[in-house]
C-alpha cells in the first residue's frame, strides 16, 4: 500500500507583537520554530513539512531546519487577527495549483507550543486515518480549573450565571470537585485535519473530532515574556520526555562533585585590556568567588580550564582558591585526565563553557551549561543555557542551581 500523504503545515507569521520576533527567539538553544519542524520531520506518518510565513529571515531559518517554503504567504493573510482557516486554505490551493499536490491529511503545528510528546504526532495521525468518519483530531489535556464551577457576568449589579450545567444535578457550582465530570481543554500543540474540512466545510475542525490525550507538563504557550522564563526554565531544568530540533537535553544531575569552567568568557566577559608592554587585564566578577566558595564548601570540587596561557588566568584563579589548568588546547584529553585523577564519576560533573573549543567537553559530562552570550553553537548544544553572561555573574547564577540540590 503506498504511504499516505500527511502534511505537517507550521502557519508563522512575522509580525508577533506580544514577544517581537517570537517565531525565531532562541528558546533553550534553537529558534522557537524548530521544535515545530523537528515534530514534523521526526513523525513517521508525516511525508512533508512546510512552514507558511510572510518573513524571508522565517522562511531562511526554517529551510535551515529542513522545513520546505514553496511560496510566501500574501501580506494581507498575516495580520495580528488573521484566523488560521483563511491561512490554511491558501497553502492548500496554492499547492494544487502550483504542484498538483493535495494530502490526504493535514497537520497543524503551532510554533508557540513547543513541547511535544515523542509520539504525539504520529497517533494522532494514525487516529484520524482509522477512522473515516471522524473529520478532525484535536490534542487535549485535562482542564487545570473545573468549568463547572465558572460564572459568567453581565455587570456587578446582576446575578452572574453558571458557565455550564449538568442535567440530573442542581448546583454543580457546590458540588464537590470529586463528584463533578473530568474536563479536557484543547490546546495548540496538535490538530489534525481533512483537507476537504478545510477546503469544503470551511471549518478547521469538522463536526466529528477525536481527541488525542497528553500530560498537562506539555501544556505550554508562549504568549508572554513570562511564560517564556517559566517555560525555558522547566525543560532546562528537568525536561519532560520531547521532541528536540536536535539531541535531548539532559536534566541537572541529582548529585554533582565537580564543576569545571573555562576561563576567558566565562569567568571574565571575553574582553582584554593591553597594556604598551603587553601586559593584558581582563574584568571579572566579585559574586562568583563567593558562590563558588560556597559551593566548594558543600564539598563540590571547582577547576578552571583554560587554553590560554596568560599570567592573568593565574593570578585570578589563586584569588578565587581555585585550581587551574592552563595552556591545554586539547580540553576534552585533559579534562578526562582530571577526572580520573580525581575519581569523579563523569556523570556527576557540570561544564561551563563559551567557545567552540569546550563543546569536545560537553559529551564527557553529566551536565553541560553555556553562559547566555556563548557562541550559537555552544548554545545549541548545551543542557542548560544561563541567563547571565561571561563575567557578570553568570557562574554566581550556576552556582545558585547546584547549591539548590543541597
Amino acid at each position: 500500500m503506498n504511504k499516505p500523504e500527511v502534511l505537517a503545515l507550521i502557519p508563522a507569521r512575522g509580525g508577533s507583537k506580544g514577544i517581537p520576533r517570537k517565531n525565531i527567539r532562541p528558546f533553550a538553544g534553537y529558534p522557537l520554530i524548530a521544535y515545530s519542524i523537528a515534530a514534523g520531520l521526526q513523525a513517521k506518518t508525516v511525508t512533508r513539512v512546510i512552514v507558511s510565513t510572510d518573513d524571508e529571515e522565517i522562511a531562511e531559518i526554517a529551510r535551515r531546519f529542513g522545513a520546505e517554503i514553496p511560496f510566501l504567504r500574501p501580506v494581507e493573510l498575516a495580520g495580528d487577527r488573521t484566523p488560521d482557516l483563511p491561512v490554511f486554505r491558501h497553502a492548500l490551493e496554492w499547492l494544487y495549483k502550483n504542484q498538483a499536490y493535495r494530502p490526504e491529511v493535514v497537520v497543524h503545528l503551532r510554533p508557540t507550543t513547543p513541547l511535544r510528546p515523542p509520539d504525539l504526532v504520529d497517533r494522532a495521525v494514525r487516529l484520524l486515518l482509522s477512522h473515516p468518519e471522524a473529520d478532525s483530531v484535536r490534542g487535549i489535556t485535562p482542564a487545570h480549573q473545573n468549568p463547572f464551577k465558572m460564572w459568567l457576568m453581565d455587570s456587578e449589579d446582576k446575578p452572574i450565571r453558571p458557565l455550564i450545567t449538568i442535567p440530573g444535578m442542581d448546583e454543580p457550582y457546590n458540588a464537590p470537585r470529586q463528584s463533578l465530570p473530568q474536563a479536557y481543554m484543547h490546546t495548540g500543540l496538535i490538530d489534525v485535519i481533512r483537507p476537504k474540512v478545510i477546503l469544503e466545510k470551511h471549518s478547521m475542525s469538522g463536526q466529528v473530532i477525536l481527541p488525542v490525550l497528553f500530560e498537562s507538563q506539555y501544556d505550554i504557550d508562549l504568549d508572554t515574556p513570562e511564560d517564556w522564563r517559566r517555560a525555558e526554565e522547566r525543560i532546562s531544568l528537568s525536561p519532560p520526555p520531547m521532541v528536540w530540533p536536535d539531541q535531548p537535553r539532559r536534566p541537572m544531575p541529582q548529585k554533582i562533585e565537580m564543576l569545571v569552567m573555562d576561563f576567558d568568557g566565562v569567568l571574565t566577559d571575553n574582553r582584554v585590556w593591553v597594556d604598551q608592554d603587553g601586559r593584558e587585564m581582563v574584568a571579572a566578577n566579585r559574586s562568583d568567588s563567593l558562590w563558588l566558595k560556597l559551593l566548594r564548601e558543600k564539598g563540590v570540587q571547582a577547576f578552571v580550564l583554560s587554553k590560554e596561557t596568560n599570567p592573568v588566568v593565574a593570578a585570578r584563579c589563586r584569588k578565587m582558591g581555585i585550581p587551574y589548568i592552563q595552556g591545554e588546547d586539547d580540553k576534552a584529553t585533559t579534562l578526562q585526565k582530571l577526572l580520573a585523577e580525581h575519581q569523579v564519576d563523569p556523570a556527576h560533573v557540570v561544564y561551563c563553557g563559551n567557545d567552540i573549543n569546550d563543546l569536545p567537553c560537553f559529551p564527557l559530562v553529566g551536565w553541560a551549561v553555556a553562559v547566555a552570550d556563548a557562541v550559537p553553537e555552544v548554545i545549541r548544544q548545551a543542557d542548560f543555557v544561563l541567563s547571565r553572561r561571561g563575567g557578570h555573574g553568570a557562574i554566581q547564577e550556576l552556582c545558585a542551581l547546584i547549591l539548590a540540590k543541597f
